[in-house]
C-alpha cells in the first residue's frame, strides 16, 4: 500500500474504489484465475438459479393441489438446497482468496494462485465460524423484526390507510438500515478473521469496534453494493427469466451473459473494497498492522507460522 497513515484516515469512497480497482494490476494472473474459478461460479449461481426454480413455481401456482405437487415441492427444495450450498461455499471461498491475496500483496509476500488455494482450507474454517455467528445474529434480528411488525399491525389502525402505509415505510427503512449495518459488520468481520488471530464472535466484536467513526462510509459502500446487485437481479429476472414473450432466445442469452459478467466485476470489486476498507478503519483508529507480523500470520496458513506480534504500526506497511 503506497498510502501513509494520515492519507488512509481521510480516504473517501471514490478513493477506496480507485485503490481497490488498482490492486489486481499488481498480480493480474492470480486475480484472473480467482475470478474465473471462484467469483464467476458464485455470480453465475446467484442469477441463473431462478431459471430452474421459476418453472417449478409457475407450475405450483397453476396447480397447487395437483397429483404432481409433492414431486414439484421436492424438486424445488432440492434446487434451493443445492443453490444455498453453492452460494455459501463459493462466497466464503471467494472472500478467503481475495482477502488473502490482497494482504499478501500489501506485505510483499510472493503471490500466486496455487499459494492462495493452498491457504484457503485454513482460512475457510475461520470464515465459516464467523459466518455462523453472523447468521445467528441475522436470525435473531429477523425474529425480533417479525415480532415488532406483528405488534405494529395490531397496534396501528389498518382502517387509516395513510397512517398504516407511513408506519410500514418507517419500519422498512429501519429494517434496511439495520440489515445494511449487519452486512457491513459481516464483511469487515470476514477480513478480520483472515488477517488477525481472531474469528467468530471475537471477529464480530473487533469489526464492531473498527466500524466506529466509519459507520456512514461502511453503510454507503454496502448500500451501493446491494443496490447494484438488486438492479442486476431485477434486470435478469425481468428480461431473461420472465421476458420470453417480449425478447427472443438469442437476446435473452446475450443479456444474461452480459449481466453475469457485470455481476462478476461487481463482486470482485466488492471483495477488494472490503479488504481496503479494513485498512482504512485500522488507520482511523490508529491501529496499524506490523508488516512483518502480518507476513508471518499469512505464512501460517501455508504451514510457515510464526506467532503474530502484538505491537502494531500501520506505518510499517509503507516500509
Amino acid at each position: 500500500m503506497d498510502l501513509s497513515l494520515e492519507e488512509l484516515q481521510f480516504l473517501t469512497i471514490p478513493d477506496i474504489l480507485k485503490e481497490s480497482i488498482s490492486i489486481p494490476k499488481q498480480s493480474p494472473k492470480t486475480f484472473y484465475l480467482i475470478t474465473l474459478s471462484l467469483i464467476f461460479p458464485l455470480s453465475f449461481a446467484i442469477l441463473v438459479h431462478s431459471l430452474f426454480t421459476h418453472p417449478i413455481l409457475s407450475q405450483l401456482q397453476v396447480d397447487p393441489i395437483g397429483p404432481r405437487t409433492s414431486s414439484q415441492w421436492t424438486k424445488l427444495l432440492t434446487f434451493q438446497l443445492f443453490y444455498f450450498f453453492v452460494l455459501f461455499a463459493f462466497s466464503l471461498l471467494s472472500t478467503a482468496a481475495v482477502v488473502f491475496t490482497v494482504a499478501s500483496l500489501y506485505t510483499s509476500k510472493p503471490v500466486s494462485f496455487s499459494s492462495t488455494i493452498a491457504a484457503i482450507p485454513s482460512v475457510f474454517k475461520r470464515l465459516f465460524i464467523t459466518f455462523i455467528w453472523v447468521s445467528l445474529t441475522m436470525v435473531v434480528y429477523y425474529m425480533i423484526f417479525i415480532v415488532f411488525l406483528v405488534l405494529l399491525i395490531i397496534a396501528v389502525d389498518t382502517q387509516n390507510m395513510l397512517l398504516f402505509l407511513f408506519s410500514m415505510v418507517v419500519v422498512f427503512l429501519l429494517f434496511l438500515v439495520v440489515h445494511v449495518y449487519i452486512s457491513a459488520l459481516w464483511h469487515l468481520a470476514s477480513v478480520v478473521s483472515v488477517l488477525e488471530p481472531v474469528y467468530g464472535f471475537a471477529a464480530m466484536k473487533k469489526s464492531y469496534e473498527l466500524l466506529k467513526g466509519r459507520t456512514r462510509m461502511a453503510f454507503g459502500l454496502v448500500f451501493v453494493y446491494l443496490a447494484i446487485c438488486g438492479v442486476i437481479n431485477g434486470l435478469f429476472g425481468s428480461i431473461v427469466v420472465h421476458g420470453g414473450e417480449y425478447y427472443g432466445v438469442l437476446s435473452r442469452i446475450l443479456v444474461g451473459g452480459f449481466l453475469v459478467g457485470v455481476l462478476v466485476i461487481v463482486n470482485l470489486v466488492g471483495l477488494l473494497v472490503q479488504s481496503v476498507f479494513y485498512y482504512v478503519c485500522k488507520s482511523y483508529h490508529h491501529q496499524g498492522i506490523d508488516k512483518s507480523a502480518l507476513y508471518d500470520h499469512l505464512g501460517g496458513y501455508l504451514g510457515e507460522y510464526v506467532p503474530l506480534k502484538s505491537s502494531i504500526q500501520l506505518e510499517n506497511l509503507d516500509a
